[in-house]
Protein backbone atom coordinates (compact mmCIF):
# COMPACT_ATOMS: atom_id res chain seq x y z
CA UNK A 1 0.00 0.00 0.00
CA UNK A 2 1.43 3.32 -0.88
CA UNK A 3 1.37 5.25 2.66
CA UNK A 4 2.63 8.84 1.01
CA UNK A 5 0.96 11.05 -1.30
CA UNK A 6 1.98 13.43 -4.39
CA UNK A 7 2.75 16.14 -2.99
CA UNK A 8 -0.05 19.30 -3.29
CA UNK A 9 2.03 22.21 -5.16
CA UNK A 10 -0.34 24.23 -3.73
CA UNK A 11 2.17 27.28 -2.22
CA UNK A 12 2.02 27.60 1.55
CA UNK A 13 4.47 30.65 1.98
CA UNK A 14 3.17 33.73 3.81
CA UNK A 15 0.74 36.37 2.09
CA UNK A 16 -1.32 39.19 3.53
CA UNK A 17 -4.18 38.75 4.64
CA UNK A 18 -7.43 40.07 3.53
CA UNK A 19 -6.54 40.62 -0.24
CA UNK A 20 -9.77 39.67 -1.56
CA UNK A 21 -13.43 39.88 0.06
CA UNK A 22 -13.81 36.44 0.74
CA UNK A 23 -10.97 36.73 3.38
CA UNK A 24 -12.01 39.85 4.83
CA UNK A 25 -12.66 38.65 8.32
CA UNK A 26 -9.49 37.21 8.56
CA UNK A 27 -6.66 38.05 10.00
CA UNK A 28 -4.35 35.29 10.19
CA UNK A 29 -2.83 33.86 6.64
CA UNK A 30 -4.16 30.44 6.06
CA UNK A 31 -4.40 27.20 3.59
CA UNK A 32 -6.59 25.13 3.39
CA UNK A 33 -6.06 21.27 2.48
CA UNK A 34 -8.90 18.76 1.48
CA UNK A 35 -6.82 16.47 4.47
CA UNK A 36 -4.52 16.20 6.87
CA UNK A 37 -2.12 14.29 5.26
CA UNK A 38 -1.61 16.49 1.94
CA UNK A 39 -1.35 19.77 4.42
CA UNK A 40 1.77 17.72 6.57
CA UNK A 41 3.10 16.43 3.42
CA UNK A 42 3.91 20.65 2.13
CA UNK A 43 4.65 21.49 5.61
CA UNK A 44 7.06 18.87 5.82
CA UNK A 45 8.93 20.20 2.40
CA UNK A 46 8.84 23.67 3.59
CA UNK A 47 10.95 22.64 6.37
CA UNK A 48 13.21 20.60 4.11
CA UNK A 49 13.87 23.08 2.05
CA UNK A 50 14.59 25.37 4.64
CA UNK A 51 17.45 22.82 6.31
CA UNK A 52 18.73 22.17 2.49
CA UNK A 53 19.12 26.06 2.31
CA UNK A 54 20.73 26.68 5.65
CA UNK A 55 23.03 23.20 4.81
CA UNK A 56 24.23 24.96 1.81
CA UNK A 57 25.51 28.29 3.18
CA UNK A 58 27.08 26.36 6.47
CA UNK A 59 24.72 27.30 9.07
CA UNK A 60 22.70 25.64 11.47
CA UNK A 61 19.32 25.14 11.30
CA UNK A 62 16.97 25.99 14.43
CA UNK A 63 13.46 24.67 14.76
CA UNK A 64 11.05 24.82 17.36
CA UNK A 65 9.12 21.42 17.31
CA UNK A 66 5.39 20.96 18.84
CA UNK A 67 4.16 17.49 20.05
CA UNK A 68 0.39 15.84 20.01
CA UNK A 69 -1.33 14.80 17.32
CA UNK A 70 -1.01 17.73 14.35
CA UNK A 71 2.81 17.09 13.97
CA UNK A 72 3.20 13.68 13.56
CA UNK A 73 2.67 13.29 9.16
CA UNK A 74 5.14 16.14 9.79
CA UNK A 75 7.45 13.89 11.13
CA UNK A 76 6.41 11.14 8.92
CA UNK A 77 7.48 12.55 5.60
CA UNK A 78 10.66 14.16 7.28
CA UNK A 79 12.20 10.74 8.81
CA UNK A 80 10.77 9.16 4.74
CA UNK A 81 12.65 12.31 3.28
CA UNK A 82 16.06 11.55 5.98
CA UNK A 83 16.15 7.88 4.54
CA UNK A 84 14.84 8.26 0.45
CA UNK A 85 15.97 11.11 -0.11
CA UNK A 86 19.06 11.71 1.43
CA UNK A 87 17.99 15.04 4.08
CA UNK A 88 20.71 15.15 6.79
CA UNK A 89 19.40 16.57 9.97
CA UNK A 90 23.17 16.82 10.75
CA UNK A 91 23.08 20.59 10.78
CA UNK A 92 19.31 21.09 12.48
CA UNK A 93 19.11 22.31 16.14
CA UNK A 94 15.64 21.69 18.12
CA UNK A 95 14.04 23.34 20.71
CA UNK A 96 10.40 21.84 22.14
CA UNK A 97 7.72 24.35 23.06
CA UNK A 98 6.51 21.79 26.16
CA UNK A 99 6.92 19.40 28.83
CA UNK A 100 4.63 18.01 31.53
CA UNK A 101 5.98 18.39 35.18
CA UNK A 102 6.50 16.50 36.95
CA UNK A 103 7.43 14.27 33.80
CA UNK A 104 10.49 11.83 33.83
CA UNK A 105 11.82 11.79 30.15
CA UNK A 106 11.41 7.59 29.93
CA UNK A 107 7.76 7.68 31.03
CA UNK A 108 6.05 7.17 27.67
CA UNK A 109 3.50 9.80 27.81
CA UNK A 110 6.65 12.40 28.08
CA UNK A 111 7.49 14.82 25.01
CA UNK A 112 10.90 13.58 25.03
CA UNK A 113 9.48 10.11 24.39
CA UNK A 114 7.14 11.06 21.89
CA UNK A 115 9.90 13.10 19.88
CA UNK A 116 12.49 10.52 20.17
CA UNK A 117 9.60 7.60 19.25
CA UNK A 118 8.39 9.97 15.77
CA UNK A 119 11.74 11.73 14.52
CA UNK A 120 14.82 11.84 16.52
CA UNK A 121 15.20 8.06 16.71
CA UNK A 122 14.95 7.87 13.14
CA UNK A 123 17.31 11.04 11.44
CA UNK A 124 20.87 11.92 11.52
CA UNK A 125 20.37 14.91 13.99
CA UNK A 126 23.19 15.45 16.97
CA UNK A 127 21.85 14.76 20.55
CA UNK A 128 23.73 17.04 21.97
CA UNK A 129 21.58 19.36 19.17
CA UNK A 130 18.20 18.31 20.82
CA UNK A 131 16.90 20.77 23.47
CA UNK A 132 13.46 19.68 25.44
CA UNK A 133 12.39 20.57 28.79
CA UNK A 134 13.14 19.28 31.94
CA UNK A 135 10.11 17.54 33.34
CA UNK A 136 12.13 16.38 36.60
CA UNK A 137 13.96 19.95 37.44
CA UNK A 138 14.04 20.55 40.82
CA UNK A 139 11.33 23.37 42.04
CA UNK A 140 14.22 25.82 43.43
CA UNK A 141 15.64 25.68 40.00
CA UNK A 142 12.92 25.98 37.45
CA UNK A 143 13.34 29.98 37.43
CA UNK A 144 17.43 29.46 36.59
CA UNK A 145 16.32 26.42 34.37
CA UNK A 146 13.69 28.42 31.96
CA UNK A 147 15.77 31.80 31.71
CA UNK A 148 19.01 29.52 30.68
CA UNK A 149 16.58 27.85 27.59
CA UNK A 150 15.16 31.18 26.81
CA UNK A 151 19.10 32.09 26.79
CA UNK A 152 20.08 29.10 24.88
CA UNK A 153 17.52 29.87 22.02
CA UNK A 154 19.10 33.17 21.44
CA UNK A 155 22.87 32.12 21.35
CA UNK A 156 21.90 30.10 18.62
CA UNK A 157 20.49 32.89 16.84
CA UNK A 158 16.56 32.21 17.58
CA UNK A 159 14.00 29.95 16.10
CA UNK A 160 14.09 30.16 11.87
CA UNK A 161 11.22 27.86 11.87
CA UNK A 162 8.24 27.63 14.76
CA UNK A 163 5.98 24.67 14.15
CA UNK A 164 2.98 24.70 16.81
CA UNK A 165 -0.49 22.82 16.98
CA UNK A 166 -3.30 24.03 18.34
CA UNK A 167 -5.02 23.34 21.58
CA UNK A 168 -9.35 23.92 22.22
CA UNK A 169 -8.68 26.16 24.68
CA UNK A 170 -6.66 28.70 22.13
CA UNK A 171 -3.31 27.39 23.54
CA UNK A 172 -0.47 27.47 21.78
CA UNK A 173 2.56 25.65 23.55
CA UNK A 174 0.98 25.45 26.65
CA UNK A 175 0.21 29.11 27.02
CA UNK A 176 -3.38 28.58 28.44
CA UNK A 177 -5.69 31.26 28.56
CA UNK A 178 -4.56 34.44 30.48
CA UNK A 179 -0.84 34.22 28.92
CA UNK A 180 0.41 37.75 28.55
CA UNK A 181 1.82 38.63 25.29
CA UNK A 182 5.35 38.87 26.26
CA UNK A 183 5.65 36.01 28.57
CA UNK A 184 8.59 33.51 28.41
CA UNK A 185 9.57 30.17 28.65
CA UNK A 186 7.88 29.16 32.92
CA UNK A 187 5.92 26.92 34.60
CA UNK A 188 2.18 27.23 34.10
CA UNK A 189 -0.80 25.47 35.60
CA UNK A 190 -2.80 23.40 32.72
CA UNK A 191 -6.20 24.49 32.17
CA UNK A 192 -9.03 21.84 32.80
CA UNK A 193 -9.92 21.13 29.37
CA UNK A 194 -6.45 20.57 28.31
CA UNK A 195 -6.47 17.92 31.08
CA UNK A 196 -9.48 16.20 29.67
CA UNK A 197 -8.59 16.16 26.09
CA UNK A 198 -5.08 14.40 27.39
CA UNK A 199 -7.16 12.30 29.48
CA UNK A 200 -7.34 9.16 27.15
CA UNK A 201 -3.45 9.20 26.96
CA UNK A 202 -2.85 9.08 30.87
CA UNK A 203 -5.97 6.21 31.30
CA UNK A 204 -7.81 8.89 33.29
CA UNK A 205 -7.97 12.58 33.91
CA UNK A 206 -6.48 11.74 37.48
CA UNK A 207 -2.92 11.00 36.24
CA UNK A 208 -2.08 14.18 34.42
CA UNK A 209 -0.43 16.63 35.32
CA UNK A 210 -1.59 19.41 36.71
CA UNK A 211 1.64 21.24 35.38
CA UNK A 212 3.85 22.08 32.39
CA UNK A 213 6.85 23.97 31.45
CA UNK A 214 6.26 25.99 28.49
CA UNK A 215 7.89 28.51 25.92
CA UNK A 216 6.51 31.50 26.40
CA UNK A 217 4.23 33.83 23.65
CA UNK A 218 6.83 35.97 23.40
CA UNK A 219 9.49 33.13 22.70
CA UNK A 220 6.92 31.63 19.77
CA UNK A 221 6.46 35.21 18.42
CA UNK A 222 9.86 35.64 17.86
CA UNK A 223 10.51 33.00 15.68
CA UNK A 224 11.84 34.03 12.01
CA UNK A 225 8.69 31.93 10.72
CA UNK A 226 5.12 30.46 12.52
CA UNK A 227 3.60 27.17 10.70
CA UNK A 228 0.19 26.27 12.94
CA UNK A 229 -1.25 23.07 12.31
CA UNK A 230 -5.36 22.59 12.50
CA UNK A 231 -6.81 19.14 11.52
CA UNK A 232 -10.24 17.97 12.45
CA UNK A 233 -14.11 19.62 13.41
CA UNK A 234 -13.49 19.57 17.35
CA UNK A 235 -10.68 22.44 15.88
CA UNK A 236 -12.82 24.83 13.45
CA UNK A 237 -14.66 26.74 16.38
CA UNK A 238 -10.76 27.77 17.73
CA UNK A 239 -9.62 28.60 14.70
CA UNK A 240 -12.26 30.70 13.83
CA UNK A 241 -11.68 32.90 16.99
CA UNK A 242 -7.81 32.70 16.44
CA UNK A 243 -8.17 33.99 12.91
CA UNK A 244 -11.23 36.05 12.81
CA UNK A 245 -11.14 37.15 16.90
CA UNK A 246 -9.81 40.07 18.16
CA UNK A 247 -6.59 39.88 20.24
CA UNK A 248 -7.28 38.62 23.75
CA UNK A 249 -5.34 36.30 26.13
CA UNK A 250 -8.41 34.68 26.28
CA UNK A 251 -7.26 32.81 22.86
CA UNK A 252 -3.75 33.36 23.07
CA UNK A 253 -3.01 31.98 19.72
CA UNK A 254 -4.41 35.36 18.38
CA UNK A 255 -0.83 36.91 19.65
CA UNK A 256 0.04 35.67 16.43
CA UNK A 257 -1.99 37.68 14.42
CA UNK A 258 0.84 40.54 15.03
CA UNK A 259 3.49 38.20 13.49
CA UNK A 260 4.48 39.11 9.89
CA UNK A 261 5.18 35.44 8.68
CA UNK A 262 2.82 33.02 9.82
CA UNK A 263 0.32 30.67 8.32
CA UNK A 264 -2.02 28.47 9.59
CA UNK A 265 -2.55 25.39 7.70
CA UNK A 266 -5.41 23.68 8.07
CA UNK A 267 -8.22 20.61 6.98
CA UNK A 268 -11.37 21.10 5.46
CA UNK A 269 -12.79 20.39 8.82
CA UNK A 270 -10.50 22.89 10.48
CA UNK A 271 -11.54 25.27 8.94
CA UNK A 272 -15.39 24.75 8.48
CA UNK A 273 -15.98 27.25 11.00
CA UNK A 274 -14.37 30.23 8.46
CA UNK A 275 -16.68 33.03 7.61
CA UNK A 276 -15.64 32.33 3.84
CA UNK A 277 -16.71 28.55 4.06
CA UNK A 278 -19.45 28.05 6.74
CA UNK A 279 -21.42 31.78 5.79
CA UNK A 280 -19.61 32.28 2.12
CA UNK A 281 -23.11 34.51 1.28
CA UNK A 282 -21.51 37.15 3.62
CA UNK A 283 -18.54 37.79 1.90
CA UNK A 284 -19.70 37.57 -1.93
CA UNK A 285 -21.93 35.89 -4.71
CA UNK A 286 -22.50 32.29 -4.52
CA UNK A 287 -24.01 29.77 -6.23
CA UNK A 288 -27.06 28.38 -4.48
CA UNK A 289 -26.93 24.89 -4.94
CA UNK A 290 -29.10 22.98 -3.03
CA UNK A 291 -26.47 21.89 -0.37
CA UNK A 292 -25.67 25.67 0.09
CA UNK A 293 -29.38 26.55 0.21
CA UNK A 294 -29.75 23.59 3.03
CA UNK A 295 -26.95 24.90 5.02
CA UNK A 296 -27.59 28.61 4.53
CA UNK A 297 -31.34 27.88 6.04
CA UNK A 298 -30.34 26.25 8.94
CA UNK A 299 -27.63 28.80 9.52
CA UNK A 300 -30.39 31.27 9.56
CA UNK A 301 -32.40 29.45 12.21
CA UNK A 302 -29.72 29.17 14.31
CA UNK A 303 -28.95 32.73 13.66
CA UNK A 304 -32.66 34.22 14.20
CA UNK A 305 -33.24 31.84 16.84
CA UNK A 306 -36.51 31.10 14.68
CA UNK A 307 -37.91 28.10 13.15
CA UNK A 308 -37.79 27.10 9.69
CA UNK A 309 -41.10 27.94 8.93
CA UNK A 310 -41.18 31.36 10.95
CA UNK A 311 -38.23 32.62 8.84
CA UNK A 312 -39.61 35.83 6.75
CA UNK A 313 -38.11 38.26 3.46
CA UNK A 314 -36.90 40.41 6.29
CA UNK A 315 -34.38 37.87 8.16
CA UNK A 316 -33.26 36.43 4.57
CA UNK A 317 -32.42 40.27 3.52
CA UNK A 318 -30.67 41.25 6.95
CA UNK A 319 -28.27 38.14 6.69
CA UNK A 320 -26.54 38.41 3.49
CA UNK A 321 -29.52 36.41 1.39
CA UNK A 322 -31.41 38.41 -0.82
CA UNK A 323 -29.76 36.96 -4.02
CA UNK A 324 -31.30 33.49 -2.88
CA UNK A 325 -34.69 35.07 -2.71
CA UNK A 326 -34.21 36.60 -6.13
CA UNK A 327 -34.55 32.86 -6.98
CA UNK A 328 -37.19 31.82 -4.49
CA UNK A 329 -39.22 33.45 -1.98
CA UNK A 330 -39.51 32.53 1.49
CA UNK A 331 -41.99 30.32 1.83
CA UNK A 332 -40.93 28.31 -0.80
CA UNK A 333 -37.57 28.05 0.45
CA UNK A 334 -39.02 27.27 3.96
CA UNK A 335 -41.69 24.40 2.65
CA UNK A 336 -38.91 22.53 1.23
CA UNK A 337 -36.33 23.03 3.92
CA UNK A 338 -39.16 21.51 5.93
CA UNK A 339 -40.02 18.85 4.07
CA UNK A 340 -36.69 17.85 3.27
CA UNK A 341 -35.40 17.75 6.85
CA UNK A 342 -38.95 16.19 7.56
CA UNK A 343 -38.31 13.19 5.62
CA UNK A 344 -34.80 12.35 6.96
CA UNK A 345 -36.29 11.56 10.32
CA UNK A 346 -37.52 8.28 11.36
CA UNK A 347 -37.59 5.50 13.76
CA UNK A 348 -37.14 2.89 11.81
CA UNK A 349 -33.31 3.31 10.85
CA UNK A 350 -33.34 -0.07 8.50
CA UNK A 351 -36.83 0.82 6.85
CA UNK A 352 -40.32 0.88 7.23
CA UNK A 353 -41.91 -2.53 6.27
CA UNK A 354 -44.56 -2.07 4.73
CA UNK A 355 -44.73 1.41 4.17
CA UNK A 356 -44.14 3.98 1.20
CA UNK A 357 -40.44 4.84 1.34
CA UNK A 358 -40.55 7.54 -1.57
CA UNK A 359 -39.95 10.12 1.04
CA UNK A 360 -38.25 7.85 3.45
CA UNK A 361 -34.55 8.32 4.13
CA UNK A 362 -33.97 4.13 4.06
CA UNK A 363 -36.07 1.72 1.26
CA UNK A 364 -38.20 -0.81 2.81
CA UNK A 365 -37.14 -3.20 1.00
CA UNK A 366 -35.96 -5.88 1.79
CA UNK A 367 -37.41 -5.68 5.32
CA UNK A 368 -34.79 -7.52 7.45
CA UNK A 369 -31.68 -6.11 6.55
CA UNK A 370 -27.83 -7.13 6.98
CA UNK A 371 -25.73 -4.29 9.01
CA UNK A 372 -22.47 -4.27 9.39
CA UNK A 373 -21.51 -1.13 12.33
CA UNK A 374 -17.79 -0.61 12.16
CA UNK A 375 -16.37 0.70 15.13
CA UNK A 376 -13.03 1.87 16.00
CA UNK A 377 -12.64 1.00 19.21
CA UNK A 378 -14.64 -1.31 21.87
CA UNK A 379 -17.54 1.17 22.85
CA UNK A 380 -17.21 3.53 20.45
CA UNK A 381 -20.46 1.90 18.58
CA UNK A 382 -22.66 2.42 21.81
CA UNK A 383 -20.99 6.07 22.60
CA UNK A 384 -21.97 7.34 19.15
CA UNK A 385 -25.32 5.32 18.10
CA UNK A 386 -26.59 2.84 20.76
CA UNK A 387 -29.94 4.30 20.65
CA UNK A 388 -29.42 3.34 16.39
CA UNK A 389 -27.75 0.24 17.50
CA UNK A 390 -30.37 -0.74 19.55
CA UNK A 391 -33.53 -0.06 17.43
CA UNK A 392 -31.54 -1.65 14.43
CA UNK A 393 -31.38 -5.24 17.09
CA UNK A 394 -35.05 -4.09 18.17
CA UNK A 395 -36.60 -4.20 14.49
CA UNK A 396 -34.82 -7.62 13.62
CA UNK A 397 -32.42 -6.94 11.57
CA UNK A 398 -29.21 -8.90 11.00
CA UNK A 399 -26.74 -6.83 12.95
CA UNK A 400 -23.11 -7.40 13.15
CA UNK A 401 -20.79 -4.98 14.90
CA UNK A 402 -17.02 -5.08 13.88
CA UNK A 403 -14.09 -4.00 16.09
CA UNK A 404 -11.67 -2.74 14.25
CA UNK A 405 -9.24 -2.42 17.09
CA UNK A 406 -8.46 -4.78 20.59
CA UNK A 407 -8.20 -0.91 22.16
CA UNK A 408 -6.30 -2.96 24.62
CA UNK A 409 -3.92 -0.29 26.05
CA UNK A 410 -6.93 1.71 27.12
CA UNK A 411 -7.15 -0.75 29.90
CA UNK A 412 -4.81 0.01 32.68
CA UNK A 413 -2.51 -2.32 34.40
CA UNK A 414 -4.52 -1.69 37.33
CA UNK A 415 -7.33 -3.49 36.00
CA UNK A 416 -5.19 -6.26 34.29
CA UNK A 417 -3.47 -6.82 37.51
CA UNK A 418 -7.03 -7.55 38.96
CA UNK A 419 -8.21 -9.85 36.29
CA UNK A 420 -4.80 -11.98 36.36
CA UNK A 421 -5.31 -12.25 40.13
CA UNK A 422 -8.91 -13.72 39.87
CA UNK A 423 -8.01 -15.88 37.54
CA UNK A 424 -5.10 -17.68 39.42
CA UNK A 425 -7.04 -17.11 42.52
CA UNK A 426 -9.84 -19.50 41.38
CA UNK A 427 -7.62 -21.68 39.14
CA UNK A 428 -3.62 -21.02 39.89
CA UNK A 429 -1.49 -21.48 36.82
CA UNK A 430 1.40 -20.67 35.51
CA UNK A 431 0.04 -18.23 32.71
CA UNK A 432 -1.58 -16.31 35.82
CA UNK A 433 1.36 -15.74 37.70
CA UNK A 434 3.64 -15.22 35.11
CA UNK A 435 0.59 -12.10 33.92
CA UNK A 436 1.01 -10.74 37.52
CA UNK A 437 4.69 -10.92 37.74
CA UNK A 438 5.07 -8.78 34.45
CA UNK A 439 2.95 -6.08 35.49
CA UNK A 440 4.23 -5.80 38.90
CA UNK A 441 7.74 -5.30 37.51
CA UNK A 442 7.21 -3.27 34.57
CA UNK A 443 8.57 -0.32 34.18
CA UNK A 444 7.42 3.44 32.84
CA UNK A 445 9.76 2.67 29.82
CA UNK A 446 8.91 -0.65 28.92
CA UNK A 447 5.84 -2.13 26.80
CA UNK A 448 3.25 -4.64 27.44
CA UNK A 449 4.82 -8.43 27.09
CA UNK A 450 2.39 -9.64 24.68
CA UNK A 451 0.65 -12.20 27.47
CA UNK A 452 -0.66 -8.72 29.04
CA UNK A 453 -1.49 -6.97 25.87
CA UNK A 454 -3.88 -10.43 24.93
CA UNK A 455 -5.21 -10.08 28.35
CA UNK A 456 -6.31 -6.38 28.30
CA UNK A 457 -7.77 -7.14 24.71
CA UNK A 458 -9.73 -10.14 26.11
CA UNK A 459 -10.83 -7.45 29.22
CA UNK A 460 -12.09 -5.27 26.23
CA UNK A 461 -13.83 -8.06 24.45
CA UNK A 462 -15.46 -9.24 27.61
CA UNK A 463 -17.11 -5.73 28.24
CA UNK A 464 -18.02 -5.54 24.36
CA UNK A 465 -19.80 -8.90 24.74
CA UNK A 466 -21.60 -7.57 27.17
CA UNK A 467 -23.04 -4.70 25.80
CA UNK A 468 -24.06 -6.56 22.52
CA UNK A 469 -25.31 -9.26 24.60
CA UNK A 470 -27.37 -6.67 26.48
CA UNK A 471 -28.97 -5.19 23.26
CA UNK A 472 -29.81 -8.96 22.04
CA UNK A 473 -26.98 -9.09 19.66
CA UNK A 474 -25.59 -12.91 18.98
CA UNK A 475 -21.95 -13.01 19.98
CA UNK A 476 -21.67 -15.02 16.28
CA UNK A 477 -22.40 -11.21 15.17
CA UNK A 478 -19.83 -9.65 16.71
CA UNK A 479 -16.24 -9.99 15.12
CA UNK A 480 -12.88 -8.58 16.54
CA UNK A 481 -10.50 -7.29 13.28
CA UNK A 482 -7.51 -6.57 15.77
CA UNK A 483 -6.48 -4.79 12.54
CA UNK A 484 -2.69 -4.92 12.55
CA UNK A 485 -1.89 -1.29 12.06
CA UNK A 486 -3.24 -0.93 15.90
CA UNK A 487 -1.42 -4.48 17.60
CA UNK A 488 1.52 -2.50 18.53
CA UNK A 489 1.51 -2.69 22.16
CA UNK A 490 2.45 1.09 22.08
CA UNK A 491 0.69 4.72 21.83
CA UNK A 492 2.48 4.94 18.21
CA UNK A 493 0.75 2.94 15.26
CA UNK A 494 1.83 1.34 12.03
CA UNK A 495 0.23 3.20 8.66
CA UNK A 496 -2.42 1.19 7.39
CA UNK A 497 -1.40 -1.62 4.82
CA UNK A 498 -3.28 -3.74 2.61
CA UNK A 499 -3.66 -6.59 5.30
CA UNK A 500 -5.64 -3.99 7.10
CA UNK A 501 -8.04 -3.06 4.29
CA UNK A 502 -8.02 -7.01 3.10
CA UNK A 503 -9.76 -7.65 6.66
CA UNK A 504 -12.24 -5.22 6.39
CA UNK A 505 -12.86 -6.17 2.88
CA UNK A 506 -13.21 -9.54 3.34
CA UNK A 507 -16.11 -9.05 5.79
CA UNK A 508 -17.42 -6.93 3.73
CA UNK A 509 -18.03 -9.56 1.30
CA UNK A 510 -19.06 -12.31 3.66
CA UNK A 511 -21.98 -10.54 5.05
CA UNK A 512 -22.84 -8.43 1.95
CA UNK A 513 -24.45 -5.97 3.97
CA UNK A 514 -27.56 -3.68 2.67
CA UNK A 515 -26.50 -0.83 5.19
CA UNK A 516 -22.79 0.00 6.59
CA UNK A 517 -22.38 2.48 10.19
CA UNK A 518 -19.24 3.97 10.82
CA UNK A 519 -18.93 4.41 14.21
CA UNK A 520 -16.88 7.12 16.44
Amino acid sequence: MKTTLEKSGIDISYKPVGQFEETRYEKIHNVIFNDSQTGSLQVAQEIADLIRDKQSVGKNCVLGLATGSSPIKVYEELVRMHREEGLSFANVVTFNLDEYLPMDKTNMQSYFYFMHEHLFNHVDIPAENINIPDGKISSENLVDYCLGYEKKIKDNGGLDFQLLGIGRTGHIGFNEPGSHRNSGTRVITLDHITRVDAAPAFLGIDNVPRKAITMGISTVRNAKRIVLLGWGHNKAEIIKNTVEGIISSDVPATYLQEHNNVTFILDDAAGSELTRNKTPWLVGSCEWTEDLTSKAIVWLCGKTNKSILSLTDKDYNDNGMSDLLSLEDSYDLNIKMFNKLQHTITGWPGGKPNADDTSRPERREPAKKRVIIFSPHPDDDVISMGGTFDRLVEQGHEVHVAYQTSGNIAVSDREALKFAEISNSIIPSKDSQKIIDSILSKEENTFDAIEVRKLKGAIRRGESYAATRYVGLEDSNVHFLDLPFYETGTIKKKSLSDTDIDIVVKLIKDIKPHQIYAAG
